[in-house]
């Protein structure tokens, strides 16, 4: 399983926000080209967010499932790309302290053709793609932040 962890500039909720949010999914998930359409109870259990992944002419159209959702606190993913596979993305949010939440993001292949690719090496690939994700992650919840009067003096 990829374990990545980042430290971000926010209060749970508000990274949350963004997680609900998923029209910004393409904004952050690496690889994700284009949101098709999002369920209106997304990010209830059972909602599906329709995605397109991969670059154009190979995209593929597909789309990922709540499984679990905690608000402000963890949002459990089953994502799929077929006919390569299915997995599950994990994300965690812990407060740190007033103004900052570290997020985990764990992935990890369930089933499909890419079930036997689950191995460390390519652990450690999903873990540098998850670290970019996190990343975008972190700048479209801190600009929403800063927008909204919360600058970095208010942390």
């Amino acid at each position: 399983m990829a374990t990545t962890t980042r430290l971000v500039a926010a209060d749970a909720d508000d990274v949350f926000a963004v997680l609900a949010d998923g029209w910004t999914y393409s904004d952050w998930v690496v690889g994700t080209a284009h949101i098709r359409a999002v369920d209106d109870r997304w990010p209830q259990q059972g909602s599906h967010l329709h995605h397109k992944a991969g670059p154009w002419p190979v995209s593929l159209k597909d789309r990922s499932t709540v499984l679990e959702c905690e608000p402000g606190r963890m949002l459990l993913l089953k994502v799929r790309l077929w006919p390569f596979g299915a997995g599950e993305v994990r994300l965690d949010l812990a407060p740190v302290s007033p103004g900052r939440t570290r997020v985990t993001m764990k992935e990890q292949f369930t089933q499909g053709a890419l079930l036997g690719a689950r191995n460390k090496l390519h652990d450690v690939l999903l873990h540098y793609r998850n670290r970019e994700a996190l990343r975008r992650l972190a700048d479209i919840v801190e600009g929403r932040r800063r927008s909204n009067g919360g600058g970095p003096d208010s942390l």
